[in-house]
């Protein structure tokens, strides 16, 4: 026998599914007959080593050009240039690199990398992202730096956590990967920090499939950045030496070249996911259990991903029931977006590193590696309420309202279904 969810959700549900635009091939990205110029002329001219070739150099000073910084400096991936950001800090073993508890490996792996030890900030339950008040709670007399992740393009309180930083003389590190041309009270993002660390992967604002940038303002920490990409060597100095051990994260000429074409286009495409969003918190204003994200005064977000908190006191069964009902009509969703806090990972549970080791939590104070949920509170229960729908530059105003119906109709049969 039918139930009345069954019979609520039959009045809603289209008999046909329609395809939304996808980041993960040319159905949601601007990759077209500029890109494809690029990289002919970069193959007939054979030189595919940025050591060599101009194009990569035009991005940095495109890139550059665009945040109005001084420096940026080209890499071969997002988890590149966040270790490369947290190699020019220079921090010492067992260091602490305060960071979100709600982010990528990529963000993290560079961390332990470098000897040092990474401390999870809880979050703002609404926003996800880390605060000035949850870093400060995570900070000790052993941080070295501390990192703000603009998760899905909405910026953190820079103006807070750089005030933080500077109180202390603790450098601020932005990951900006999900946050191309974000503002933090009419500032870029990636700009007040010490560093802007970005991310060119397949599903980014950009694409290469992958890549990175590393801006910064400060001369000395570009210099070191720069040679720390290229294994420690200078090409610009007459005399150089591998004198630190670094790595090869060059960015090559082929992705250099896509990314040229590529970064034409960004603020257009940015302008469009900002314009469907617009018109998808609209419709959603005043459903019962749907809190929209919506940026504070003086920010801009650019909505790399539409991360809606759906609450379940109001709509029985939370984000993954509703995710459910979309799943349904076609719709793809996300509930929690990650499964569980970075913590919860096997390399920070099980402390699995370097062989046997353990190293370099080895180093660690037992705070520092206190991942008990009841130090989460935040992070808990974003997670437990937020359904993250793909976003991406293709969206048109007709994908969003039939994304506000389907949502609107679930929202529905879920809470008649209970009645």
């Amino acid at each position: 026998m039918a139930s009345k969810a069954d019979a609520v959700r039959a009045e809603h549900v289209p008999s046909v599914a329609w395809k939304l635009p996808s980041d993960q091939d040319a159905s949601g990205r601007t990759l077209g007959a500029e890109e494809v110029a690029a990289l002919r002329a970069v193959v007939e001219s054979g030189t595919l080593t940025s050591t060599k070739g101009s194009y990569v150099k035009g991005l940095e000073a495109a890139f550059a050009g665009l945040l109005g910084i001084p420096h940026a400096i080209a890499c071969s991936s997002g988890t590149a240039a966040v270790h490369t950001a947290i190699a020019a800090i220079n921090p010492e073993p067992g260091d602490e690199i305060v960071t979100t508890s709600i982010t990528d490996m990529g963000a993290l792996a560079p961390i332990l990398y470098q000897g040092a030890i990474p401390v999870f900030a809880d979050v703002d339950p609404n926003t996800g992202n880390v605060t000035a008040n949850t870093i400060r709670d995570a900070c000790s007399d052993r941080t070295r730096a501390m990192i703000a992740t603009h998760l899905f393009g909405e910026s953190c309180e820079m103006d807070a956590i750089v005030a933080l930083g500077a109180e202390h003389d603790i450098p601020v590190i932005e990951d900006c990967a999900q946050a191309f041309l974000a503002m933090s009270q009419r500032r870029p993002v990636g700009t007040m920090g010490s560093f802007g660390c970005f991310s060119t992967q397949q599903g980014k604002h950009i694409t290469s499939g992958e890549g990175g940038l590393v801006v910064t303002a400060d001369a000395d920490l570009a210099r070191y950045a720069r040679r720390y990409v290229n294994k420690a060597w200078d090409y610009d100095a007459p005399q150089t030496d591998h004198d630190f051990l670094a790595l090869n994260y060059r960015m090559t000429e082929l992705q250099g070249a896509v990314l040229g074409a590529q970064i034409e286009k960004l603020n257009g495409g940015v302008q469009q996911r900002i314009a469907c969003a617009r018109h998808l918190n609209e419709r959603l204003a005043g459903v019962p259990g749907l809190l929209t994200p919506e940026p504070l005064a003086g920010d801009t977000h650019v909505y790399w991903r539409y991360a809606l908190m759906v609450d379940p006191a109001e709509i029985p069964g939370g984000p993954t029931a509703l995710a459910a009902e979309l799943k349904l009509g076609g719709i793809a969703s996300g509930p929690r977006y990650i499964q569980k806090p970075a913590f919860r990972c096997g390399v920070f549970a099980n402390q699995r590193t370097f062989g046997e080791s353990r190293f370099p939590f080895t180093l660690a104070r037992p705070e520092a590696v206190d991942y008990d949920a009841d130090r989460f509170p935040g992070t808990f229960q974003y997670l437990d309420r937020v359904l993250v729908l793909p976003w991406n530059e293709r969206y048109t105003i007709d994908d969003v309202d039939r994304i506000a119906d389907a949502l609107v109709a679930a929202v529905s049969t879920l809470r008649k279904g209970q009645s």
